[in-house]
């Protein structure tokens, strides 16, 4: 007979009890403290709500003669497990400064305003969007700054602006979700123990599919509101103004190219972006002709925009360590929140439950979608819908024999990208609000968000580009004999 592990609560956790209700209570009056802050105060910053979140599962601790301690302890672990991708958050906060004084984010911004024409706007936005995103790692700046100014370009060429909200989204949140510079591409897997450049080889499958139907779509819709007499001369103000305020040329791009050259190398995450930033920081000093002190300010509270065209100004106002404080703090409260909930038994509560019905491969890819859009819906927190269902889920993807860059990927598939189509989840009041369109009315026409979780249930039920490992020992004889079932 084998001796039995111990088990220490204030290391492990506890497992759920008797009264399920119970087990959940600190999730589900955390999440009606969040709906207050998003519906009646009018307010999407979660951090209080969450920070109350983490109070109210000490005080239900309490209740049941359980100490803090041990749930502090817990929590601050699953803090740890995030500060690589906070560290990595604040590199790009430094590189997306560094890429603007170095010219690199002009470069891309003039020749990707040059691909316009009236009749492919639409298809045109959707990849200078997606461009943007990548280069920057930020769906919300995108949208912010470039899509704002499409909105007003679509208007001009007699396009539906839901048409055109749609194509920004796509493009936006597309780059967020693949960008090794995004922060949800960073925390998710950050949260179920992945390699970043793991994560984002394993989103390929149904990221670019998605992406290229959309383009397709867009190229086709596109085609109806073709008229080439149109006066495109607000593009032709904006890259005047780039090419009078830097020197654009080829070298402005080479950052750009150390950082994707270091990802084909698969550096980690922490040097590539570290990388980027010196080489931008020598470009800025050499050819743009900034001071090495003015380079240390621009890396560390970000770069403002002073050319006097408000577009311009207010595309290339951004960056620094300290514009990814916002973020950082988030990531803070929701991991700490998560931790504390861990130790609590809620997650083992719902594990409990989930193990009745999954029961095969299509199961668990529904399950993690399902536990996503939940998560999205009942929190609206990116952040939080992105961390808890990988803490939820890994164990179960280990035990049936599929490796956990299916699981990122499907929380991105239905996180990243269905956040900016949910009225009250942060993407979508903040693109509603941003661009000035109902999320509803330009979320059927953003393709590339929602068929990317359908290739997702396309491969599982195909069995395509779902990859396996062996399962662990413990569950060897029973749930890899029936993993494989549709």
């Amino acid at each position: 007979m084998t001796k039995e592990k111990n088990h220490d609560p204030d290391i492990d956790g506890y497992g759920p009890s008797s009264n399920f209700l119970l087990d959940i209570a600190p999730l589900v009056l955390t999440a009606m403290i969040l709906m207050v802050q998003f519906f009646i105060f009018k307010d999407f910053t979660p951090h209080i709500p969450l920070a109350c979140g983490i109070l109210i599962t000490g005080l239900f601790m309490k209740m049941r003669g359980r100490g803090w301690e041990g749930m502090e302890e817990r929590f601050l672990k699953v803090i740890k497990i995030g500060l690589p991708a906070m560290i990595i958050l604040m590199g790009v906060g430094m590189l997306i400064g560094a890429w603007i004084i170095a010219g690199t984010v002009p470069t891309i911004l003039y020749y990707g305003f040059s691909i316009f024409s009236p009749s492919t706007f639409l298809v045109s936005v959707c990849a200078i969007c997606a461009i943007i995103s990548v280069a920057t790692g930020t769906s919300w700046g995108t949208v912010g700054t470039v899509g704002l100014a499409m909105m007003g370009i679509g208007m001009g060429l007699g396009i539906p602006a839901h048409f055109t909200g749609g194509a920004i989204v796509s493009g936006a949140f597309f780059g967020d979700k693949m960008s090794p510079l995004s922060d949800t591409t960073n925390l998710t897997p950050a949260a179920a123990g992945v390699e970043l450049w793991d994560h984002i080889k394993g989103m390929l499958p149904t990221t670019v599919p998605a992406m290229l139907t959309a383009l397709a779509i867009y190229a086709w819709i596109g085609m109806g509101y073709g008229d080439d007499s149109i006066d495109l001369s607000s593009i032709q103000a904006l890259q005047d103004n780039l090419a009078a305020n830097y020197n654009l040329s080829i070298i402005t791009l080479l950052p750009a190219v150390v950082v994707v050259a270091a990802a084909v190398m698969k550096m980690p995450a922490i040097p590539t972006v570290l990388s980027g930033v010196f080489v931008g920081s020598v470009i800025a000093v050499f050819l743009q002709g900034v001071g090495v002190s003015d380079v240390f300010n621009v890396l560390q509270n970000g770069f403002v925009s002073e050319t006097g065209f408000e577009v311009v100004d207010q595309l290339l106002s951004k960056g620094g360590v300290m514009s990814m404080t916002w973020v950082i703090s988030l990531t803070i409260f929701a991991l700490g929140f998560i931790g504390a909930l861990e130790h609590y038994g809620t997650l083992k509560a719902i594990m409990a439950k989930i193990n009745h019905f999954v029961k095969s491969r299509l199961g668990l890819i529904f399950t993690t979608y399902g536990s996503v859009l939940s998560v999205g819906t009942l929190i609206g927190d990116v952040y939080t819908t992105c961390v808890l269902p990988g803490r939820l889920l890994q164990d179960k993807y280990k035990e049936m024999g599929y490796q956990r860059t299916t699981l990122t990927r499907s929380i991105e598939d239905a996180g990243t990208l269905l956040s900016p189509l949910i009225p009250w989840n942060m993407g979508g009041s903040f693109v509603a609000a941003t661009l000035g369109i109902a999320t509803l009315t330009y979320a059927p026409f953003a393709f590339a968000c929602w068929l990317s979780p359908l290739f997702g249930l396309l491969w599982a039920f195909l069995n395509k580009f779902i990859p396996r490992e062996e399962p662990s020992i413990e569950n060897s004889g029973t749930t890899a004999s029936i993993s494989d079932v549709g």
